[in-house]
């Protein structure tokens, strides 16, 4: 069943009514309302609100890590642990095969329902998730194989342990990492892309976005708190905050912040995986044969003069 999210109201109605003239036996009545419905989605979805691209962003039913890794990698073998600390389930990653080529994946995972999520800390990690991220990184470019991020988090973990481990550090060394090695590297956002969290997965030759994700140096809600005192429940800046930060794929495109957008299924990612995953592997597939004709000194400068680029054309 799908969840709906809470602009999606007339389309649900006539989904709903559509099961039940199916329920009831009215064949023409249930294809008309479910025609009306397709229609009404194609419309909302079509000039969806950079709040509201954020509420899809968030969707429980995205695809995860996990989905990824069922619908795109063969042979992928998770490591654990960062060598000082501990392991961090926050991030995941591994060698793996995209299309018979070995790769090294690493991703944010958030959980699919609330155990997960708690043992998952729902995608925000600690030190030791991006110590992990660099040691796989290191690893990759000691062996030569192109990395493939999959981005989707809140930011990082806020708490007092995370800081008390260097968080800022880890997360800093995460984004070196991501600058200095030699290989080829595309990272793709998939939900959230949130602050530091994000750009220590995200400092790629190639950033591509899912067409409703969202990527931003603080969330909506955190930045309404800081600039409007607005909080809770009915954060009613938030949609303000989401707008002037300007957070969609199509605007940090036209920015030059990323490189590409993935288009999403009608009515987003959640209502069709499979579409999803076959428009994400063309993607991927399509950057990494670029980037793999260059030499791994090229791809380190031009990845890090992308970065030193940007903010010095004028919005």
């Amino acid at each position: 069943m799908t969840a709906y999210l809470e602009f999606e109201g007339a389309v649900a109605a006539l989904e709903t009514s559509a099961a039940r003239a199916a329920e009831a036996g009215n064949a023409a009545e249930a294809a008309d309302l479910a025609l009306r419905a397709e229609r009404q989605l194609k419309d909302l979805y079509a000039r969806l609100t950079p709040w509201q691209r954020t509420q899809v962003a968030r969707h429980p039913a995205r695809p995860h890590f996990p989905h990824y890794v069922a619908g795109l990698f063969t042979d992928f073998v998770p490591l654990a642990g960062d060598r000082r600390y501990g392991e961090d389930l926050a991030i995941l990653g591994g060698p793996a095969r995209f299309r018979g080529r070995p790769v090294m994946l690493i991703g944010h995972a958030k959980g699919e329902d609330t155990p997960s999520r708690l043992r998952h800390n729902f995608g925000m990690a600690k030190p030791e998730g991006y110590r992990k991220a660099v040691r796989l990184m290191e690893m990759a470019d000691r062996f030569r194989l192109p990395i493939i991020t999959l981005v989707d988090t809140p930011g990082a973990f806020p708490g007092i342990e995370a800081e008390e481990r260097g968080q800022a550090e880890a997360i800093a060394r995460a984004t070196e990492a991501c600058l200095a090695v030699r290989v080829p590297f595309v990272a793709i956002i998939v939900g959230e892309g949130g602050s530091g969290g994000a750009v220590a997965l995200a400092t790629a030759n190639r950033v591509l976005m899912l067409e409703h994700s969202i990527y931003s140096v603080i969330s909506p809600e955190g930045c309404a708190s800081i600039l409007w005192r607005s909080t809770g429940k009915g954060n009613s800046r938030a949609a303000d905050a989401a707008e002037a930060m300007k957070v969609t794929a199509a605007d940090l495109l036209r920015l030059g912040t990323i490189d590409r957008i993935v288009y999403e299924p009608v009515g987003g990612a959640h209502r069709d995986h499979a579409t999803t995953m076959t428009r994400v592997a063309t993607a991927l597939g399509e950057e990494l044969a670029a980037l793999s004709a260059r030499d791994g000194e090229a791809l380190r400068a031009e990845r890090r003069a992308k970065f030193r680029a940007m903010g010095r054309t004028p919005c």
